[in-house]
């Protein structure tokens, strides 16, 4: 087993990539008193398009990656697997998102109980044509659900308006008219493609003793027999470079608009190296405080004049094949909102970030970033978000030290493109 000393952050963790290809990542915390675990496969919704070499090309529905996430609680047995994790003292969950799918759990007992659960859970699917027609009907009220959300219809809006083809565009969940095309055997498909161990990455945090968990993991994975890991090629659709709709509109029952704006990322600066995506995203982050963060000039006024209340935040979101940042929140004035931040830009291209703000934020991004440290839960899903993008979590405060203020007003004049910059609002039909 491989043991890796990160001295800067007195963390050491433990890497073993098991004969079934899965890779295996323990952390040992000597002073938490809960463990969690993450369970993931690099499979999310925009894996609609793919080729498995010796058996051709798929096309499936959208919404098959949450609804497998849904499907792989129930099992053959009648068994409840939240129950089981209940009875063992864990708490159980999973999400999907664009990219990936987790299954977690968090305890601070009988973890060796609740990791068998989680592998064999996960390892062992069963979809027939009466309990996926069930499940059909339980993911369409989470959809209906979503679409009376304004918050999740503000944040898709911007997303619909950014990207043309890509299918990061397409709701997590599908459709209903998508997910009633899914079947039993579309769900075995994509999970014998992409379930595969090879193409997933198991991670433990807590008070565990490294060689110990191991073993349980090896003898876990050995009692099982696993095909051939699948040679999968995924297809992506070229993305023109500039946005689909400027101004992205829809009406609900809201008492106070929301609004969302920001860039879509340039083509020209995805499929990055290691190195080079933890830069972006940290450069991306540092440049969105500067500009509208609670510390900046143009936050503290609007807030002050009333435009803008402490719904206003800002994200940055990159993966190998999308990014984008969003700015935004509620306001009674949505357009207004967007004029005076596109006021509010032009200066501060011309001017460039000054010194002093760039090391006061940059001290801040350290602070917050040791402070999340303390967290299993943070490191567990952001580590995997890292590895499988070709990052090292671990190394994020180095590549943070290296960072300079010529670095950041770079980082500035390639985001910032009026051609890649779109607004989403909700608005109230009286409005």
């Amino acid at each position: 087993m491989e043991k890796i000393e990160y001295k800067q952050l007195k963390e050491t963790l433990y890497h073993e990539r098991l004969a079934n290809g899965l890779e295996v990542y323990i952390l040992p915390k000597t002073e938490f008193s809960k463990t969690y675990a993450t369970f993931t496969t690099k499979y999310g919704s925009i894996d609609d398009q793919f080729d498995v070499e010796g058996k051709g090309k798929f096309q499936v529905p959208d919404g098959v990656a949450h609804f497998l996430e849904h499907k792989m609680f129930e099992q053959e047995s009648g068994e409840d697997v939240f129950q089981t994790f209940s009875r063992q003292g864990a708490s159980a969950n999973a999400f999907t998102s664009f990219t990936r799918t987790a299954y977690l759990f968090s305890c601070t007992e009988q973890v060796d109980q609740n990791v068998n659960t989680l592998l064999d859970y996960v390892q062992s699917p069963y979809f027939t044509t009466k309990n996926v027609e069930k499940e059909k009907g339980i993911i369409g009220q989470e959809i209906r659900m979503y679409d009376d959300n304004p918050d999740w219809r503000s944040y898709f809006g911007l997303i619909e308006g950014m990207y043309q083809k890509h299918p990061v565009r397409i709701d997590i969940a599908g459709t209903i008219e998508s997910i009633g095309n899914i079947t039993d055997e579309i769900l075995y498909d994509c999970y014998n493609t992409f379930y595969h161990p090879s193409n997933m990455l198991f991670f433990i945090a807590g008070p565990v003793e490294p060689e110990e968990m191991l073993k349980l993991i090896v003898s876990n994975q050995k009692s099982k027999s696993f095909t051939e890991a699948p040679q999968i090629k995924r297809y992506i659709a070229n993305e023109p470079g500039d946005v689909a709709i400027k101004d992205h509109t829809i009406s609900l029952p809201v008492s106070v608009p929301k609004c969302l704006f920001g860039f879509k990322e340039s083509n020209s600066y995805l499929n990055q190296t290691a190195d080079q995506y933890l830069k972006q995203e940290f450069l991306t982050e540092m440049m969105l405080e500067a500009l509208v963060g609670r510390s900046s000039t143009f936050y503290q006024t609007l807030y002050d004049e009333g435009l803008i209340d402490e719904s206003f935040s800002y994200s940055y979101t990159l993966e190998q094949s999308f990014g984008f940042s969003m700015m935004g929140g509620d306001t009674h004035h949505p357009d207004e909102l967007v004029a005076r931040f596109k006021s509010e830009v032009p200066s501060v291209l011309e001017q460039g970030i000054d010194y002093e703000t760039f090391e006061r934020i940059k001290k801040k991004k350290i602070g917050s970033i040791l402070r999340y440290f303390n967290s299993p839960e943070w490191i567990a899903n952001q580590f995997t978000n890292y590895r499988f993008n070709g990052a090292d979590l671990f190394q994020m405060i180095p590549v943070l030290e290296s960072l300079r203020i010529e670095d950041l007003n770079d980082r500035l004049h390639q985001h910032i493109a009026w051609d890649r910059f779109t607004v989403s609002k909700v608005l109230s039909p009286e409005s």
